[in-house]
């Protein structure tokens, strides 16, 4: 049961095979035997059985509330839920509760979904491993998966596979293992620059970036308030589709939102590409792309190909300056919203009380961790009046020229873009910390921060194992707000791909009588 589709178990709930009491117990059941993973900061136990128990009674008086009732869901703990801490896995907010919550969180409530708890990520957000948190590490799943032990060869006997795990990525890291390791349906995760369709690579899952404005970042602890968007994480794309469907829409509580009303879709069984265009960004073969990735990445091509779509080319000519640009304009916004965690307000206060200015310095230095400072004081130096042209002025317009090569593109005739979402799998942890944030982040945003300066919809599809058993993604790129053509090539590429689904012994002993082999002639 926990590894069916969400639609597969939203019928199985409306048939009463199962009860929502029995899901919830059985994921937080779950959640407590992969605890190792540490994807999860807080487990709302008993809410979620509160929850559960509502969602029963809608269903014996055969009035469920949709699809989501009575599912259970995770959140990344970087949107704000009432009654249930809120921490951006940060000193700083240690113990911090909403009085609201947020909008996509209580649209997702609404439609009776089960909150079990709040996902790990790499502290506010900022970092591409989920390594940096005030709450430790998230490993990743697949580290535990039949097909990574028997492909592990250890290179040394210091080596052994207690140290071996894998990252999971980041940010919403937690969110990607909840949903890779069968303790809830889908998770919202947050995408910045990749803070979600990254994780999902690395995962094995499906890591959907929404078009900007399309879903409220109301009550989502805000990072770069132009290129954040609620991300979704489930194990299949019609999955998100689901979710998109009840989180998308105008919301009076964020100005940025469309205005007009969205009308859920779903999707085709049986699309034909073979009258699409999609088009390989030729700028995306970048340096340290790996030669697995670049395979795959042909073989797709060739797929759409063989299915009589025109796959040509194209030129996004200013990706080399993205990253540069990126950071530039990501860590001036982050100087500006961190401003907020002063001590005064909410979230941690120090001691000090000799000034009001002492007091501010202490609590900063106390709550934030060095990646956060280091941001802040990038951001505050790119903001100096004698910078601020050179700086701040000029990466915006070359964030414009960054958006203008992808206008140019889809208007050519081009209707989705194929590319790698990661430059590789998922490396151990070992290696992962060897370097620093921002390195990493600039190698692993690569390939995926773009569609956020451009405010476009991608999605990232698990699509074979690597070498080493572990999973590898492909990232589609849409038009803006055309997230049904996106979602329907997604789901025909998934379809053709047929990635294998994780074998982890935990869910089978806890899941033995719906455990699967799933017999596919994988992609690879």
């Amino acid at each position: 049961m926990l590894r069916a589709s969400l639609r597969e178990v939203s019928a199985a709930l409306k048939e009463g095979h199962v009860t929502p009491t029995e899901l919830c117990q059985r994921c937080l059941s779950l959640i407590k035997s992969t605890k190792f993973l540490n994807a999860y900061i807080t487990v709302a136990e008993e809410t979620a059985l509160k929850q559960a128990e509502e969602s029963e009674k809608r269903y014996r008086r055969g009035q469920p509330l949709g699809v989501l009732d009575g599912i259970p869901i995770a959140v990344k703990d970087n949107f704000n839920t009432a009654g249930i801490e809120t921490t951006c896995a940060s000193n700083m907010l240690k113990g911090y509760i909403s009085p609201y919550n947020a909008t996509a969180v209580q649209k997702l409530l609404d439609q009776g979904a089960v909150l079990l708890g709040k996902t790990n990520l790499d502290e506010f957000a900022m970092g591409s491993g989920s390594t940096d948190g005030v709450f430790g590490p998230v490993r990743n799943p697949w580290s535990y998966s039949r097909q990574y032990k028997e492909k592990f060869v250890p290179k040394s006997h210091s080596q052994d596979e207690k140290s071996n795990w894998v990252i999971t990525g980041g940010s919403s890291g937690g969110s990607a293992a909840a949903v890779s390791s069968f303790t809830c349906f889908a998770a919202l995760g947050s995408d910045t620059g990749g803070s979600t369709r990254n994780p999902a690579a690395h995962c094995g899952v499906v890591g959907l970036k929404p078009t900007y404005g399309l879903i409220s970042r109301h009550g989502l602890i805000p990072l770069v308030n132009s290129m954040d968007v609620p991300g979704i994480l489930t194990r299949c794309v019609d999955d998100a589709a689901v979710v998109l469907g009840s989180l998308a829409g105008h919301d009076p509580k964020d100005s940025t939102t469309i205005q007009d009303d969205f009308k859920p879709f779903e999707l085709p069984n049986v699309a034909d590409v073979s009258k699409l265009s999609i088009g390989i960004p030729k700028e995306y073969h970048a340096p340290g792309l790996s030669s697995e990735i670049l395979a795959l990445w042909s073989k797709a091509a060739d797929l759409f190909k063989n299915a009589g779509a025109k796959v040509i080319e194209v030129s996004l000519p200013h990706t080399c300056y993205s990253i540069v640009c990126y950071h530039v304009l990501c860590t001036a916004e982050v100087a500006s919203n961190m401003a907020r965690f002063d001590g005064l307000e909410y979230g941690h206060r120090s001691d000090m009380n000799k000034s009001t200015e002492s007091m501010y310095a202490a609590t900063r230095r106390e709550g934030f961790n060095d990646v956060v400072r280091g941001r802040i004081l990038s951001g505050n130096y790119f903001l100096l009046k004698q910078n601020y042209e050179n700086y701040f002025i000029k990466a915006q317009k070359v964030r414009r020229l960054i958006a203008n090569d992808f206008v140019k593109v889809f208007r050519s005739g081009v209707d989705i873009l194929l590319t790698p979402t990661t430059l590789c799998d998922a490396v151990p942890y070992m290696e992962f910390i060897k370097e620093d944030n921002r390195t990493r982040s600039a190698q692993d945003d690569i390939l995926t921060q773009a569609a956020n300066m451009a405010g476009l919809p991608a999605i990232n599809v698990p699509t074979a194992l690597s070498e080493r058993g572990l999973p590898i993604g492909l990232q589609f790129i849409g038009r803006s707000f055309q997230e049904k053509q996106l979602l329907t090539v997604a789901k025909w590429f998934e379809k053709q791909v047929k990635f294998p689904m994780i074998q982890l012994e935990e869910v089978k002993r806890h899941d033995h009588d719906a455990f699967q082999h799933q017999k596919s002639a994988s992609f690879s």
